[in-house]
């Protein structure tokens, strides 16, 4: 069966809910990280500093997947029902069946949590049992060592560094990790990680 095209789509779990971002999340994500510096640190944005700066970065956003190269999800932590952070599907690739989960945010109360798992279990089940991706890749700053951390204990492959890749928002220059994970590994992965959850 060849890959899909992912669309906005609602995915629920024990402790998040993934719904298509809109607006109407606004007040939430600004009061979750919308103005934190170490949030937004590696985003490769300016850190907004008010919600009308979150608005225009979701704008953005929102305006990319109407063109379909983003599907941004918001992350809603099912207790409070509140966003608390978003995610997008993005460099989507359907004759290579791949794609790459990014963009990802969440506020600093749910770092180190069973958000950021979650999360990616459900992302990572929606891309490869039901969109049919063969490859699903996440990069980070190479500075960024709390993500490369993350991203290795989701148990995917660190494949190499793209280097002087990208600029930052101060002007310095940044240097990419990439990691993958492929659909022939996922059943080992997922196992390991709902064990975790």
């Amino acid at each position: 069966m060849p890959a899909t095209q992912p669309l906005p789509v609602t995915l629920t779990g024990r402790h998040v809910r993934i719904e298509p971002l809109s607006l109407h999340h606004l007040d939430d994500l600004f009061a979750a990280g919308g103005d934190d510096d170490e949030v937004w640190r590696w985003l490769g944005r300016p850190t907004p500093r008010t919600p009308e700066d979150l608005a225009a970065v979701m704008a953005d956003l929102l305006e990319d997947a109407g063109r379909g190269a983003y599907v941004p999800l918001a992350v809603i932590h099912r207790e409070s029902g509140r966003a608390i952070g978003w995610t997008t599907f993005m460099d989507i690739h359907l004759p290579d069946e791949r794609l790459e989960i990014g963009f990802t945010w969440y506020g600093r109360a749910h770092w180190r949590s069973a958000v950021n798992t979650e999360t990616k279990i459900l992302l990572l089940t929606h891309a490869f049992e039901e969109l049919g991706m063969g490859r699903v890749q996440l990069k980070t700053d190479h500075l960024n060592v709390r993500s490369q951390e993350a991203i290795a204990r989701l148990g995917a492959r660190r494949e190499g560094v793209l280097r002087r890749h990208r600029r930052r928002p101060d002007g310095t220059w940044r240097d990419t990790v990439y990691f993958s994970l492929l659909a022939e590994e996922w059943p080992e992965v997922r196992a390991r990680l709902s064990a975790r959850i």
